[in-house]
């Protein structure tokens, strides 16, 4: 059982979600008009006034007053009475929506089934599953030797174990390969600093040994006693140590064997699918490396796959005897390659596998004993194809939506012909299937019960194109329940992230059918800066081409107005950390497109953040943004930094939250914004501040504890705009 594969690895280091006959009885614009009362919402409280101290802080020559730089010092009590005075204000703005909270809450944890269980994978002689009991918020994970009707092992409950924690999260969980032992890290605060433990499968016993301030994950080795792990940077949370340990023995004395220099990389570590490597990996936003060892000859040295190089990203897995690598070495849009094991390190001896296409992004591959599988990006959407080694025939899954989120599930074994892969769109819920690649037969294994009613035929998704302001035409993915009419009445919930070459996919959320069933559309943008439509997408929205990710959102908003499906006054904004920063950037420009906007732990203080290599981000970050020690990128920044362009005028009612231990973006980021704009802003609109004093940037630990959240983000949108509380039904025509 191996949890961390090479895709969370790569993203993991750094980073900063028709039945005829069934009409919808009301009318869209009878549950969605906008109240006058909601149109000029006052608060019958006044809100809290952070205490202005003026600091000085040059850099390039240009100098800059930051009035609430203090509420940096976390362990000040006037920051901790800044911010839980900001949480009353919220719930006194918010009183009169408690019961709506309540009852959205409720909704959304009636579609959770809530005793279920994952689809089962078999590793190395066992069935592993996770599965949930009614009435519980965390797993139970579980396994069965052989069969899935033998007798059920419990690896971990973690009802259990989070007992007495407000926050708690387990992760890595990593079996030996005599299947004996379990390692398994984990995090009570949501700084993700994990501390690693184990326990015998054999006896249950915890062993008294713990490894802190770690990432989560380990690499085992054969002799079923030796394990790598990473350990991290407690102030940037850099993981850029390797160490190695010897079961039994005191952790204090593992021996460091490999140790990041450059502040700019992060390290990460996993075994290969073969089993037969120990493999680390380095990397930064645009380079990367990796080094391996003979899982079998723990105590052997390191080796280098490749050297890193500026601006070439790699990763490779081993099968046989040679690596392939998916690699962007000449080609933007990556590549794979093979190479015999001892030739690696020169590229000379690489040979081509699959080549580089300008309209398809190389995302992923998976390799098998007679097939090879490609994750290819394609006009937006992901697609998986076949291509059979021996005959060199190939095909694509068939997946018949327009738009749609598919990915390759876990996948331990080679010597199969059997493909698991997952599949969501906006209407159909998350779905584990087995494709065998030679016959093209597909088996649904699991796919996610939605309670409550819920039908996938009474719902609609399209996908459709905005033109820039450039001219490039941007994906717009959108759902809605059927029988909306496009009159400009609608309400509309526009989401993106644009950042680090993120794709965001067309998955499903059934939290979302609170907001279809109420008259919404739901809008995923898919802005320059990720990686939707290709590598170049990405880098045509990062450093000095950032603006086109704020341009691309707004020029979305324009169309979906001019089109029809919405209006200033029903349109709402959502974006979340570097999507925060989208949120900061886009009412700062044009304030009012928007009726509403909600910047979930935002990214708002750039110059500030980037200028401090002493917190969580920032040097591995600089590919990203930039390095504002230049002028160049300082200027630029600045240009658009939310917190330092916020300014006198009006803003759209904002709901802003962050998390007093965020290990990504620093709480103080959005409380500093907040305070800024109160003093600034012009109109009478609401502002609000959420922090979450027990969790971090991923929010509340817990499958319903979420819903909390979630429930009080959708109740300001509804009283801003002016929803009715109830939700719409179907029933037959």
């Amino acid at each position: 059982m191996q949890s961390n594969t090479i895709q969370s690895i790569t993203q993991g280091i750094f980073r900063l979600g028709c039945l005829s006959g069934l009409v919808w009885l009301a009318a869209c614009q009878s549950n969605t008009s906008t109240s006058e009362t909601a149109t000029t919402m006052k608060v019958n409280a006044t809100p809290p006034v952070a205490k202005s101290i003026p600091k000085t802080l040059t850099s390039n020559g240009i100098s800059r007053t930051d009035n609430y730089y203090w509420l940096r010092e976390r362990e000040n009590p006037e920051v901790i009475s800044y911010l839980e005075a900001e949480n009353k204000y919220l719930d006194t703005a918010l009183a009169d929506t408690k019961g709506l909270q309540e009852d959205l809450f409720n909704e959304m944890k009636g579609r959770i089934k809530e005793k279920d269980e994952s689809a089962p994978y078999l590793d190395n002689g066992y069935y592993y599953y996770s599965r949930y009991e009614e009435g519980f918020e965390y797993p139970i994970y579980c396994r069965k030797k052989g069969s899935l009707q033998a007798a059920e092992e419990i690896l971990l409950n973690v009802n259990d174990m989070a007992k007495g924690h407000e926050y708690y999260n387990v992760s890595g969980l990593d079996v030996s390969d005599n299947n004996q032992l379990l390692a398994y890290a984990d995090d009570t605060v949501s700084r993700r600093l994990y501390t690693i433990r184990f326990k015998n499968l054999a006896t249950g016993e915890i062993y008294p040994e713990a490894i802190s301030n770690v990432s989560p994950g380990v690499a085992w080795t054969t002799d079923n006693k030796t394990l790598f792990y990473a350990k991290k940077d407690v102030g940037t949370l850099l993981p850029y140590q390797v160490y190695k340990h010897v079961l039994g023995t005191d952790p204090k004395t593992d021996k460091l064997v490999y140790e990041e220099k450059d502040n700019t990389f992060g390290t990460g570590i996993f075994r290969s699918k073969s089993k037969k490597y120990v493999m680390l990996y380095m990397g930064s936003t645009l380079s990367s490396e990796m080094r391996y060892l003979d899982a079998s000859q723990p105590d052997a040295p390191l080796k280098v796959l490749l050297p890193r190089e500026k601006d070439h990203e790699y990763m490779a897995e081993h099968f046989g005897d040679k690596f392939y690598i998916r690699t962007n070495w000449q080609a933007q849009n990556f590549r794979l390659m093979e190479v015999p094991v001892a030739q690696s390190a020169s590229k000379t001896a690489w040979k081509e596998v699959i080549p580089n296409r300008e309209d398809v992004y190389l995302e992923n591959f998976e390799v098998f004993k007679n097939n090879l599988v490609l994750g290819e990006r394609k006009e937006g959407l992901l697609q998986l194809r076949i291509i059979n080694w021996q005959d060199k025939s190939e095909h694509y899954i068939d997946f018949g939506e327009p738009t749609y989120v598919a990915y390759t599930e876990i996948n331990p074994d080679f010597n199969t012909s059997v493909l698991r892969y997952g599949y969501s769109s906006l209407t159909t819920p998350s779905s584990v299937y087995e494709y065998n690649m030679d016959t093209k037969e597909k088996k649904l294994l699991k796919q996610q019960e939605v309670l409550g009613g819920f039908k996938a035929e009474n719902y609609q998704s399209e996908r459709v194109y905005a033109t820039a302001r450039d001219g490039v035409k941007i994906p717009i993915s959108l759902v809605y329940r059927k029988g909306i009419h496009k009159d400009g009445n609608n309400p509309l919930y526009q989401y993106a992230y644009g950042s680090y070459g993120y794709s965001t996919d067309a998955n499903f959320s059934a939290s979302r059918l609170s907001l279809l069933d109420r008259g919404f559309i739901y809008a995923i943008v898919h802005i320059r800066g990720g990686q939707e439509m290709g590598r170049k997408w990405y880098e045509d929205g990062k450093l000095l081409k950032k603006k086109n990710t704020f341009t691309d959102f707004i020029d979305c908003s324009e169309f979906l107005i001019k089109e029809k499906y919405t209006s200033k006054e029903k349109l709402a904004a959502m974006g979340g950390s570097a999507g925060g920063l989208l949120m900061g950037a886009i009412v700062n420009m044009r304030p009012d497109l928007y009726k509403a906007v909600v910047a979930h732990v935002p990214f708002v203080d750039v110059i500030n953040t980037m200028l401090d290599e002493s917190i969580p981000l920032t040097t591995g970050e600089y590919d990203e943004w930039g390095n504002p020690n230049t002028k160049e990128y300082y200027d630029y920044m600045l240009s658009y930094s939310p917190y330092d362009n916020v300014k006198a005028q009006a803003y759209p009612h904002m709901l802003v939250t962050t998390g007093l231990h965020d290990s990504q973006v620093q709480y103080w980021e959005p409380a500093k914004w907040v305070a800024k704009l109160r003093t600034l802003k012009t109109d009478d609109n609401v502002l609000l501040l959420h922090t979450n004093m027990d969790a971090g940037h991923g929010g509340a630990s817990g499958r319903f504890k979420k819903f909390k959240d979630t429930a009080l983000e959708y109740a300001f949108i509804f009283k801003i705009l002016g929803i009715e509380d109830k939700p719409q039904v179907a029933t037959a025509e």
